[in-house]
């Protein structure tokens, strides 16, 4: 579909970035994306400030041109292009510019409505009934919703049986499930495994969790969930798949990741691939041990412990590394080669995405 909106483009320019929009929302609908994510992308794609009000679920969402959050300002004009989200309401999305309605304006109001209602679908039943109707995974979505007002998510965390009041942290799963996590107020010293998650009502089994890659978000309070979901969608990024292609940590927590952090805004499937990350597809090709035994010499306080992990003799892990070191195109040997080969495998899961 890019490559067809790309040759597009280059024939008729309104039609391509039309049929860019399209593709944009279809993929935030696929990722269950929220209100807010909506009404950016509405901003980004026209550049003109976007506003979404629904008085009756208690929402309000005005997105700047830069595709920041903002307090309500004035009143909607009624010169501003507008859609209804319910067909046969009134307007509720708006582009905040005056004149007509151009054919992109038309398309990204219509396909914003669209992704709207699918969230809205996805969020609007009761989750009063069995966990097994699917509306509690429904509130667990309103709950880690920015655009969702603190009262609407102070009467869900309720419903789920969260202390508003209290702390919790979100999860997320590779084959995009959420789900939130009570955490004590005061953690003992001493270790003590992690409260089970809550999802759709019931306490999920730990193994739910272990089999897929999951980004944890750090302990807030329960009505400021939706920033610690922002968080562990975060750091899912960072995950592997703990396979001889895909070799690193299956969790991992969004507040341990420091600085790398930054590097999530700046790289994903779309950037071009970095050229350390070309040298470690290479050596995947190479032999099925490399990137196995590179990503232990990462994350290892030595050599010997990256062989007693690998569980193969000291100079087996030598051979090894000379032969990755001829295909990487530096040593591995000293700490800034160290560093580099670690940056190279983050930088590849970042490439990847969340799939």
């Amino acid at each position: 579909m890019k490559e067809l909106a790309g040759r597009l483009s280059a024939l008729d320019p309104d039609a391509g970035a039309a049929l860019r929009a399209v593709i944009y929302f279809d993929r935030l609908v696929e990722g269950r994306a929220g209100l807010e994510a909506i009404v950016r992308g509405a901003a980004l794609l026209t550049g003109a400030p976007a506003r979404l009000v629904d008085v009756g679920r208690g929402v309000h969402v005005e997105v700047d041109v830069e595709g920041r959050r903002r307090a309500a300002a004035t009143a909607a004009d009624d010169t501003w292009p507008a859609v209804a989200v319910v067909p046969g309401g009134p307007p509720t999305l708006w582009l905040e510019r005056p004149g007509p309605v151009g054919p992109l304006d038309a398309v990204v109001l219509e396909r914003a409505a669209a992704a709207c209602r699918a969230c809205f679908d996805r969020t609007s039943a009761r989750p009063s009934v069995t966990a097994d109707d699917g509306t509690t995974r429904a509130s667990i979505e309103v709950l880690l919703d920015a655009a969702a007002s603190p009262r609407t998510r102070r009467t869900v965390a309720t419903q789920l049986g969260l202390d508003p009041a209290g702390l919790a942290r979100a999860l997320a799963l590779s084959d995009g499930t959420a789900l939130v996590e009570a955490v004590p107020a005061r953690p003992c010293r001493e270790s003590v495994p992690a409260r089970e998650p809550v999802a759709a009502g019931q306490q999920v089994v730990p193994a739910q969790v272990a089999d897929r890659r999951t980004g944890v978000g750090p302990a807030v309070p329960v009505l400021e969930l939706p920033s610690s979901w922002q968080a562990a969608r975060t750091a899912l990024r960072f995950t592997a798949g703990g396979t001889a292609m895909d070799p690193g940590p299956r969790v991992v927590h969004a507040d341990q990741l420091g600085g790398l952090a930054v590097l999530a805004a700046a790289v994903g499937p779309a950037t071009p691939p970095d050229p350390d990350v070309q040298a470690l597809d290479r050596a995947a090709a190479a032999a099925p041990w490399m990137l196995a035994t590179l990503e232990a010499v990462t994350t290892s306080p030595s050599l010997r412990a990256a062989a007693v992990g690998l569980t193969v003799h000291h100079s087996t892990l030598q051979e090894r590394l000379h032969q990755a070191e001829q295909v990487l195109g530096w040593s591995v040997h000293d700490p800034n080669g160290r560093l580099r080969l670690h940056l190279a495998f983050v930088l590849r899961r970042l490439h990847r995405g969340n799939a």
